[in-house]
């Protein structure tokens, strides 16, 4: 169900403060939103820290991206409105930025999935029950042409509706759920997996 705006504010506020403190908001990097009620989304504004997030550095855009008061929204707008028209079920989605993913990506230059195998954290993911299970990730290649990246994200999700999370090389993770609650949770999974996979890849395998 979604959101009022007033309520999809104090969620993004609260993700704000909590990734920031996982250090996954560094400066004033990523972007957060919620499909809320009215069908439009509540999102960042461009350059707002997020760990120190006020209510008017959050505004109202519809779906398509559009600006719907005179701020600024994110320049990643674009991928969040891609999110909520694949997925007509999510409500949340958070772009955060790592040591692990942007290290992890460039050291998989020719990579255009990571294979995620064997992790119990595997079953933070939907539709996950064993870690015997297989989960791709895309790895799209970062750029400021926001247009090009969405149609690449689109064709590739489209393709494969289960992912439950994307990566940007050397930039940032995108994950997404039903509510704030669940796109935390796909964060904070990969997140930690992504870190697990550095540190293997660190140590020469395992």
């Amino acid at each position: 169900m979604t959101l009022s705006y007033k309520n999809a504010v104090n969620d993004i506020i609260k993700a704000g403060n909590r990734l920031d403190r996982m250090q996954l908001a560094p400066a004033t990097s990523g972007n957060y939103s919620m499909r809320t009620n009215d069908g439009e989304m509540a999102i960042t504004v461009s350059g707002a820290h997020k760990g120190q997030l006020q209510a008017d550095q959050i505004m109202r855009a519809d779906l398509d991206g559009t600006p719907l008061e005179g701020k600024k929204p994110s320049a990643e707008t674009l991928l969040h409105s891609v999110l909520y028209k694949l997925y007509p079920e999510v409500n949340a989605v958070l772009h955060t930025h790592s040591i692990a993913c942007s290290v992890l990506t460039r050291l998989m230059p020719q990579d255009k999935f990571l294979v995620l195998e064997g992790y119990e954290m595997l079953k933070a993911y939907a539709g996950v029950e064993t870690h015997e299970a297989s989960v791709r990730l895309p790895i799209f290649e970062n750029t400021q042409d926001m247009n090009a990246l969405s149609e690449v994200v689109i064709e590739v999700l489209k393709a494969f509706p289960k992912t439950p999370a994307y990566l940007i090389r050397g930039h940032g993770v995108y994950g997404w759920g039903r509510d704030m609650a669940e796109a935390e949770r796909v964060i904070e999974a990969t997140e930690m997996l992504l870190s697990c996979e550095m540190h293997i890849k660190q140590i020469g395998g395992i």
